[in-house]
């Protein structure tokens, strides 16, 4: 014998849907916010491997300068001659 819903359940159903609606969004936020990290941490990578590429050519490249610049001798000191 199942009697009219009471008050209490009404209520308890009410704040159960309000909680499972608020874990919902929840769970939504927080994966939003995961791919976000997920796509700054790809961003970061990419830049970071760019700029690793750049400095190592740019290495290379003073070092092909270095070595094709032609090698000054020091020009010998003349020796001082003194009439006594």
């Amino acid at each position: 014998m199942a009697g009219p819903p009471k008050p209490n359940d009404a209520a308890r159903k009410a704040a159960q849907t309000h909680f499972t609606q608020s874990e919902q969004r929840d769970k939504a936020l927080k994966q939003e916010i995961e791919k976000e990290r997920a796509a700054i941490a790809a961003k970061t990578a990419r830049l970071r491997a760019l700029r690793l590429a750049k400095e190592a050519t740019e290495r290379e490249e003073a070092e092909r300068r270095k070595a094709a610049e032609p090698k000054t001798q020091p020009t010998p000191r003349k020796k001082r001659i003194t009439v006594t």
